[in-house]
């Protein structure tokens, strides 16, 4: 007994450290990014979660400076690719060359490719090939990639933040639902609001640009990430969760009338996965030393809505997917 209650004693002190530390995080991002609380909210609950992160919203709402100033704030080796029509595969992983040496040896070298960092910006990763955005899929979900039949570690921590334009507009491509599982999170970027766009334009037009500083570094993040998996979670979080990804499902029988015949296709294993960790790193972000229902709320339409898909009769009624995860969030309590 007294071996428990130390051990809980230091994990709380190692919870109050890093809450104190990740307020820190908070307020050098609120220093470049303005009016985007819940985008920066959402992107830390990914990267804290140890997984990725995927932008969804029209040019210009500071998408790329976001996963830039998360790059410096968490001391994390940052690298960017755009995403074009043309762009390869071997142009994110890397690729081998023949070399020779100065006796005439000829021997292949692996030049690794931007995807050999901890944190990879993909910006507008829709406007590329399906074939170039399966390149990330390994990397994603294994962290390593295959280059001629040889494995090559990715450097740890590894995230993906990247970011994708409306489908409505040019040149954008689907993304398989395989690698949009991968993502823990969807995050919509909205417009900000008045106060915020006013705040935004007084501070980027002016003599001096604002800079965010390193908080942190890899292997403070790692040891927060395994903090996040070490907090408590209670029976009830747990069932909540299983019941609402359970009842997304149709066919499943915890899915009513409604879900049925409105549904095509639903989440699988990796949303409760997400909600879990999403909602114990959301209550470290906040200073709370375990997850509530109320966090599983407020997670549930990031983390389902690129999971799930509306059948091709409901959205002729005009039924969405807002529709579909309200229905949803009302079995929580």
């Amino acid at each position: 007994m007294p071996d428990a209650i130390a051990s809980d004693d230091r994990i709380l002190e190692r919870i109050e450290k890093a809450t104190e530390r990740l307020a820190r995080v908070r307020a050098e991002t609120a220093r470049v990014i303005h009016g985007q609380e819940r985008v920066v909210e959402l992107s830390l609950i990914a990267i804290l979660a140890g997984g990725h992160a995927l932008l969804v919203g029209v040019p210009g709402l500071a998408k790329t400076l976001l996963a830039t100033t998360l790059g410096t704030v968490l001391g994390l080796d940052e690298k960017r690719v755009q995403f074009t029509p043309d762009l390869m595969p071997a142009d994110i992983t890397g690729s081998e060359v023949m070399e020779e040496d100065e006796h005439g040896k000829r021997h292949f070298r692996f030049i690794p490719g931007p995807v050999f960092c901890q944190l990879l910006m993909a910006d507008e990763i829709n406007r590329a090939s399906p074939r170039t955005q399966s390149a990330l899929l390994q990397a994603m979900q294994e962290r390593f990639v295959t280059i001629a039949g040889a494995r090559h570690d990715l450097p740890r921590p590894f995230h993906v933040l990247a970011t994708q334009n409306p489908l409505e507009q040019e040149g954008t491509y689907p993304l398989p639902e395989a690698q949009l599982d991968r993502f823990l999170l969807e995050i919509g970027v909205d417009y900000p609001s008045l106060e915020a766009e006013r705040r935004m334009l007084l501070a980027t037009t002016g003599n001096e640009e604002a800079r965010a500083g390193k908080v942190l570094d890899g292997a403070g993040l790692m040891d927060i990430q395994h903090l996040v998996r070490l907090m408590p979670v209670g029976e009830k979080l747990a069932e909540g969760i299983l019941g609402v990804v359970r009842a997304a499902r149709p066919g499943q029988p915890e899915a009513d009338a409604f879900i049925n015949e409105t549904v095509a296709w639903g989440p699988g294993p990796r949303a409760a996965q997400a909600l879990m960790l999403g909602a114990r790193a959301r209550a470290l972000l906040q200073g709370r030393l375990s997850p509530s229902l109320d966090d599983v709320a407020e997670l549930l339409d990031p983390v389902l809505r690129h999971r799930m898909a509306i059948s091709f009769s409901a959205r002729a009624d005009g039924v969405t997917l807002d529709d579909v995860i309200a229905r949803l969030k009302e079995r929580i309590a």
